[in-house]
């Protein structure tokens, strides 16, 4: 009966290393931080453009991680359903916030309502509307990839030229 004889010598272990590191590829997910309104912030917006908060939004792609932040004085931010964004009811909030320096951030994938908690805000147009698209790792939207090591292979083939 024949018998396999393998030993690994330091030269061959640093070969297979090196191919396993330059075949490897990570994924960085990177989250962000949108500023509600730009440099306006969370205001009542001007009677000739009440959809303002909803143009902005729609102008982004965000992502579960990414944040909105609402900047704002004498005001307030709710997180609403569906039914209660329509109806500017601020009776039943899932999530408040006065501070003037709010951050939300998104758990999740889904659609997201938010109203002033001002009286009157809201049905001035104060609202806003917020998709969050579902997260696919395998898409490049939602990440990007860098090499471990880019120049991997090129030392693979140097050093299994130099063995060979």
């Amino acid at each position: 009966m024949a018998s396999f004889n393998f030993s690994l010598n330091s030269t061959t272990l640093l070969v297979l290393l090196l191919a396993f590191f330059s075949c490897l590829q990570i994924s960085i997910v990177a989250s962000h931080e949108f500023q509600v309104g730009d440099l306006k912030g969370w205001v009542v917006p001007p009677s000739n453009d009440t959809d303002i908060y909803n143009i902005w939004a729609s102008n982004f792609r965000f992502q579960i991680g990414d944040s909105i932040i609402f900047k704002y004085k004498k005001d307030s931010v709710m997180e609403v359903g569906k039914e209660n964004y329509n109806d500017c009811n601020a009776t039943q909030p899932t999530f408040f916030s006065n501070n003037g320096d709010t951050e939300f951030k998104f758990g999740h994938s889904g659609t997201f309502y938010f109203i002033s908690g001002a009286s009157g805000h809201c049905e001035k147009g104060q609202k806003m509307i917020v998709r969050v698209m579902i997260q696919d790792l395998h898409s490049k939207s939602s990440a990007y990839h860098v090499p471990v090591f880019p120049i991997g292979v090129f030392v693979f083939a140097f050093v299994v030229s130099y063995v060979i």
